[in-house]
């Protein structure tokens, strides 16, 4: 698409300029030039010499300018002769098809089109007409992943995601900011949440073991239809942000997988305060020490049975019994009974999340 979008503006500029102009790509191939024969054809004079060069640079009668939008420019332009009004076309020309290029990248680029639709920066109704100048299959089944850096090295983790999933016809890997990178991944429409799991996995051992990036990784719902990308996008941001409060010992968190704690997350700060007054009526949480709260986490985590919990804590099932009494004389509330148990559950919850002051979306 490149080639024809210089060819135009080559056509365009070669009566006015009266010389031989051209385009060479990295591959030192002519991908545009005013005498037609020549395209298609190498051109040796790209050398990285020329790509390195950010000035004009001359050879064998021909005058050359890189340019390009990435850290090594992807093109040279070409004009014929050496002298000073060549120089002065060259450096028009690569400005002027530089600026062309990534205002044409920015209108039909798949990806930028993907990256516009989960930050809500296109129209509802522009996406339909938008995914049919692109011929983008909106009616496929994706998933966004969120993926937050938290400590990196010199390796680019972008660059890293990106040869991960290198089909960029079906996957789109594009940041958001420093230190957030955004997957959208096509996937099979019964995949299995713990297969979305899996390949986060592998992309956080893949980053980690390999080079040395750190990450947490948030992902938001299968979704069908390219207009429901910005919703999984912000489920896969509130996974994360969810996480970090509830889960802080995960780095991969789904948002399917979130339970209770995406509905205490969506609660007024004033109703959670109001609930903690309520349960805790006799007396406040903080009047439990630490090593009574490490016995109750234990205590739901063996599914309230207090022999399995005495076996693991390796303490003598009376002595376990004598916490969980103790328990009920400060709160009033008895952790063996299933009703009592939710209601201190989820207000060890809540109390996580007043504490925690997550970022809202």
């Amino acid at each position: 698409m490149s080639n024809r979008l210089f060819q135009g503006v080559v056509h365009q500029m070669k009566d006015a300029i009266d010389r031989i102009i051209g385009v060479i790509d990295e591959n030192s191939i002519i991908i545009a030039c005013s005498d037609l024969s020549k395209i298609g054809t190498s051109d040796e004079l790209f050398t990285s010499e020329i790509s390195e060069s950010h000035d004009v640079y001359v050879k064998d009668g021909f005058t050359y300018k890189s340019f390009g939008l990435h850290l090594k420019p992807d093109y040279a332009v070409f004009v014929e002769g050496t002298d000073e009004i060549a120089a002065k076309y060259a450096s028009i020309l690569s400005i002027s098809l530089s600026s062309i290029k990534q205002y044409y990248d920015e209108k039909y680029d798949r990806n930028n089109f993907v990256k516009n639709i989960i930050l809500d920066n296109i129209l509802p109704g522009d996406i339909g007409i938008k995914s049919r100048e692109l011929h983008f299959n909106a009616d496929i089944n994706r998933v966004v992943f969120l993926i937050n850096i938290i400590t990196s090295n010199e390796v680019s983790a972008y660059d890293v995601i990106q040869n991960l999933f290198p089909d960029k016809n079906k996957d789109f890997v594009f940041n958001i900011s420093e230190n957030d990178i955004v997957l959208v991944k096509e996937i099979k429409s019964n995949i299995d949440v713990k297969d979305l799991e899996k390949l986060a996995r592998s992309i956080s051992d893949t980053l980690s073991s390999e080079f040395f990036t750190r990450v947490n990784v948030g992902i938001g719902t299968p979704v069908m239809g390219v207009k429901e990308l910005a919703r999984s996008f912000k489920e896969a941001q509130m996974a994360l942000e969810v996480g970090k409060v509830f889960d802080t010992e995960k780095n991969i968190v789904s948002y399917d997988n979130l339970g209770i704690a995406r509905l205490i997350y969506h609660l007024p700060t004033t109703l959670c305060e109001t609930f903690l007054k309520e349960v805790f009526k006799k007396g406040s949480i903080e009047s439990l020490d630490h090593e009574t709260l490490f016995t109750i986490q234990r205590f739901f985590e063996n599914n309230l049975n207090v022999s399995e919990t005495s076996r693991k804590l390796f303490v003598h099932r009376n002595t376990l019994v004598y916490r969980l009494d103790k328990i009920k004389k400060l709160t009033g509330l008895d952790l063996r009974e299933f009703d009592h148990a939710i209601i201190f559950k989820i207000a060890l919850m809540v109390k996580k999340y007043l504490s925690a002051d997550p970022v809202k979306f």
